[in-house]
């Protein structure tokens, strides 16, 4: 079955960075798009960044452009979201998923918390 399984989040000062990591087991790893979608306090989940099949393109909400970025290691099965230049308004559980916002979400890990203050 699928898992996804975040780590790397933590507690950093505004202008600080971050690499979330989400290793996946369970699927054809370099065959799926896979995606970063944060959700802050109160509000809905949003998706952040997306990588499309083999890393052959990648998309990013308007709000992390130019500050994020995400690949992957097909090798390792693994996503990366580099963080840089955060903000407190980045703040939020984020969370790896198989799919993107176009076509829906399907696996979900279990996220992992970013803390910008």
């Amino acid at each position: 079955h699928v898992q996804l399984v975040e780590s790397g989040g933590g507690s950093v000062q505004a202008g600080g960075s971050l690499r979330l990591s989400c290793a996946a087991s369970g699927f054809t790893f370099s065959t799926y798009c896979m995606s970063w979608v944060r959700q802050a306090p109160g509000k809905e989940r949003v998706g952040v960044a997306g990588i499309y099949t083999g890393g052959s393109s990648t998309v990013y909400a308007d709000s992390v452009k130019g500050r994020f970025t995400i690949s992957q290691d097909n090798a390792k099965s693994t996503v990366y979201l580099q963080m840089n230049s955060l903000k407190s308004e980045d703040t939020a559980l984020y969370y790896c998923a198989t799919g993107d916002a176009f076509d829906g979400y399907e696996s979900w890990g279990q996220g992992t918390q970013v803390t910008v203050s």
